[in-house]
C-alpha cells in the first residue's frame, strides 16, 4: 500500500488547497523522470528555447547576469529601445549585469525597465519605495544605483504601484510598435507562478484565450505556498512579515515578450531545495493557465537552472 499525499489527501487539511486544475497524479510522473532528460524538447517548446544546466549558484548569476547585460549591449549596438520585464528574485544575476555593462562601457539610456510585482494591500497599495521591504528599493540596491552614470533614466523605470501598473500594458506596447524588442527577466515560483500571477487565476476566465488578455492584478490574492515560499527565501522565515497580497503584471504582457531570459536557482543547501518540481512542471506540462510557467518554454530564450534542480526528486536519508 502506498501512503503519500495522493493516497492520504481525502479529508486532510490539504484537501482544496491545491489548484483545481492540478492533476496531482500526473505532476508526480513528471518529477519521477531522470535527471539527465530534463533538457528533452517538448512538442510546445519554442524552436528557440532552450534550458540551460548551471553546477552552481556563482555560475548560475554569472551566466544570467551575462545573458543580460549581453541583451543590453547588442540593442544598443543596433540602435534599438529594449524593455525589460523585471524581477526581484533572482537577483544574483544583477551584480554581474552591472559587472559586464560597466566593463563594456554600455550606456543604457535605451532601456526601459518595469517591474513586474510588487507587494500591496487589497486595494493595491504598496510600500513607500524607500521601505526595505519594497521592490522598488530592491531594484535601486541591486542594478539601477550600481549602474552609476551608465544606468537607466529616471522617467524609463516603471514600478508596480496602484498608479503605474494599469499604464504598463500602453507604454510597452507603444514602445514595441516603436521597434523596441520585450524582454521578461523571471523566476519560477513554488505555485509555478511568474510574477505573482498564481495559478489559481485560472479559475476566473471562460477559456484560456480570455485568460491570456489579463495585463495586470491589483492587489491579488496570493496562494498560501507563495506565501511561505518568501517567508522563508526573503523574510528570514518570520511568515507574519510577509503581504497576502500583491500587484503583478498578467499573461497579457509576459506573453508578448520577444525574448526571455529566466532563472531557477531554489536549493537551501544540504541537500534540501524547494523548487525541483517548479521545474519539471514547467518544462514538462503542456501549457495551461493552471500552471502559468507552463507557457514560458514556448517563447523564444533560455531557462538557466541549477543542475542539482533536476533531481532525483527522491527523499534521502541522512
Amino acid at each position: 500500500m502506498k501512503i503519500d499525499l495522493i493516497s492520504t489527501l481525502k479529508g486532510s487539511l490539504l484537501e482544496g488547497y491545491y489548484p483545481a486544475g492540478w492533476d496531482l497524479e500526473k505532476i508526480d510522473k513528471l518529477c519521477s523522470f531522470p535527471p539527465e532528460s530534463v533538457a528533452d524538447r517538448q512538442p510546445w517548446w519554442n524552436p528557440e528555447f532552450t534550458p540551460v544546466v548551471c553546477e552552481n549558484v556563482a555560475d548560475f548569476d554569472v551566466m544570467m547576469g551575462e545573458a543580460i547585460a549581453t541583451t543590453i549591449r547588442k540593442s544598443r549596438d543596433a540602435g534599438e529601445q529594449v524593455a525589460f520585464i523585471l524581477p526581484v528574485g533572482p537577483m544574483g544575476m544583477y551584480r554581474w549585469a552591472v559587472y559586464f555593462l560597466k566593463q563594456w562601457n554600455v550606456n543604457c539610456s535605451h532601456v526601459h525597465g518595469f517591474n513586474m510585482d510588487e507587494w500591496s494591500d487589497g486595494d493595491g497599495n504598496t510600500v513607500p519605495s524607500s521601505s526595505t521591504q519594497s521592490f522598488q528599493h530592491a531594484m535601486q540596491q541591486a542594478f539601477y544605483g550600481p549602474l552609476g552614470e551608465l544606468t537607466v533614466p529616471e522617467n524609463q523605470r516603471h514600478f508596480a504601484v496602484k498608479t503605474e501598473l494599469p499604464t504598463y500594458g500602453d507604454k510597452i506596447r507603444a514602445l514595441k510598435a516603436d521597434g523596441a524588442k520585450l524582454v521578461t527577466i523571471f523566476g519560477i515560483g513554488r505555485m509555478c507562478h511568474i510574477a505573482f500571477w498564481e495559478p489559481h487565476f485560472a479559475a476566473d476566465f471562460a477559456n484560456v484565450e480570455e485568460w491570456k488578455k489579463q495585463d495586470f492584478r491589483l492587489g491579488a490574492k496570493l496562494h498560501p505556498l507563495t506565501i511561505e515560499q518568501n517567508a522563508i527565501t526573503s523574510f528570514k522565515s518570520r511568515s507574519t512579515l510577509v503581504p497576502a497580497r500583491a500587484n503583478t503584471i498578467g499573461p497579457g504582457l509576459f506573453l508578448m515578450s520577444d525574448e526571455i531570459i529566466g532563472g531557477a536557482d531554489g536549493i537551501f543547501g544540504r541537500g534540501m531545495q524547494w523548487q525541483g518540481m517548479s521545474l519539471w512542471m514547467t518544462l514538462r506540462h503542456e501549457p495551461t493557465p493552471w500552471i502559468p510557467s507552463s507557457f514560458m518554454p514556448t517563447l523564444k530564450g533560455r531557462l538557466f537552472f541549477l543542475k542539482d534542480l533536476a533531481g532525483p526528486l527522491e527523499p534521502e536519508c541522512n
